[in-house]
């Protein structure tokens, strides 16, 4: 995806925000995804409710833009599926190896001046920006 879609960008930006501080005022709850999404197997009763109703957020969000819109949100991997299983292991066992995600750290910890998720953010960004490099320009 090498669209540039400032407007988009700049509307899932705010819901995103919204949404962090819309958990942190009622719950109480940094909106890690990864948190969240890690946690539904252990969670019960009220908080079990509110993991699933967040991660339905998430996936619900697309599609109301679609309904809206009638514009598809069309995701085009050009890799292969071994490369995207091995992507997504990796992405799980970095959030692990961080205590979180982009959105724990990146969005809630960052706006909280968590000098943990400064680091954690710094590393992702710069391992997200090799990474870009090495598959454009080496492989």
């Amino acid at each position: 995806m090498t669209e540039f879609t400032p407007v988009s960008g700049f509307l899932g930006g705010v819901l995103i925000g919204a949404a962090a501080v819309i958990l942190l005022a009622t719950l109480g709850r940094v909106a890690g995804v990864s948190g969240i999404l890690g946690d539904i197997p252990d969670s019960k009763g009220g908080t079990l409710f509110w993991r699933l109703a967040f991660i339905a957020g998430l996936v619900a969000g697309p599609m109301s833009l679609y309904a809206v819109t009638g514009d598809p949100t069309v995701v085009d991997l050009s890799a292969s599926w071994p490369v995207v299983i091995l992507a997504g292991l990796l992405v799980g066992f970095g959030t692990r190896m961080g205590s979180g995600c982009t959105s724990g750290h990146g969005v809630c910890g960052l706006a909280r001046l968590s000098p943990r998720s400064l680091a954690a953010t710094a590393i992702f960004m710069a391992v997200a920006g090799l990474t870009v490099f090495f598959i454009r320009h080496v492989v």
